[in-house]
């Protein structure tokens, strides 16, 4: 058994911290930021075993020098984003073993966000970086909306009792929005009220799962006609495929 925990960082970053069954070594996904992950592990008394990388962002990588230096983890990214301290390189289909904590994670290609995201699977797990969160998606900064689409519904794809370890508490903010869009959805009601229960005591509200996203989640849900009909009255005109729906919903995200 694998535990999973938050490290903070910045104002609304994660840095997963994956502990094994011996509580002896950590992994850790996306470190921006070395100093709170050095106080987790002295803290819990912790080796760093591994740093699983999504994609390039300084947020998710700020810290990987001065953690690899310090620790000597074995480092892993995507292969086709430029990152520090030379990662071994991770494309789909490849799969990781983590044998400190005896686990294996396969890799998802998941353009969209930037043009070499990738993800962490096992275990009944995801580390999703900044491609999926809990009722929301990334920005795409790099990829088109084709991409971000394909993405997604790669990710939907997934058993809905898959855990969502994104890597931003941005749920209150994306639930605000989805609203907006399927404001009598009764799923995003009641998630409503317990995120906001959640933040009110300071407790995250990852991870999520893959059910809940596809309950409540608008932008895994552009074939639902609520979604449809909501996103043709933003852009004016009957749009014709889900990934027109998308791109509709995710232009209408960026300006709300």
């Amino acid at each position: 058994m694998v535990e999973v925990l938050p490290v903070r960082a910045f104002s609304d970053n994660y840095i997963w911290m994956l502990i094994d069954a011996s509580k002896q070594f950590a992994a850790c996904v996306d470190p921006g930021d070395a100093k709170p992950v050095n106080q987790f592990l002295e803290q819990h008394r912790l080796k760093l075993s591994h740093i699983l990388l999504t994609h390039h962002h300084f947020d998710h990588t700020g810290g990987v020098s001065s953690l690899v230096q310090q620790h000597q983890p074995m480092l892993f990214g995507p292969a086709t984003e430029t990152l520090p301290c030379q990662p071994v390189k991770l494309v789909e289909g490849d799969k990781i073993q983590l044998e400190t904590h005896q686990l294996e994670l396969s890799i998802l290609d998941l353009p969209g966000h930037t043009a070499g995201h990738i993800a962490y699977y096992g275990a009944g797990k995801l580390f999703c970086g900044d491609t999926l969160f809990a009722c929301g998606c990334g920005r795409l900064f790099e990829g088109t909306p084709e991409q971000m689409h394909h993405s997604l519904s790669k990710l939907a794809a997934l058993p809905e009792n898959t855990e969502v370890y994104c890597t931003h508490e941005y749920t209150q903010s994306n639930i605000q929005f989805a609203l907006a869009v399927e404001p009598d959805n009764p799923d995003l009601q009641k998630q409503q009220h317990w995120v906001e229960q959640q933040r009110n005591k300071d407790l995250p509200t990852l991870p999520s799962n893959i059910g809940l996203e596809k309950a409540t989640n608008p932008f895994l849900r552009c074939d639902e006609n609520t979604i449809k009909a909501a996103a043709n009255r933003y852009a004016g005109k009957t749009l014709d495929s889900p990934v027109a729906v998308f791109s509709a919903i995710r232009k209408w995200k960026d300006s709300f």
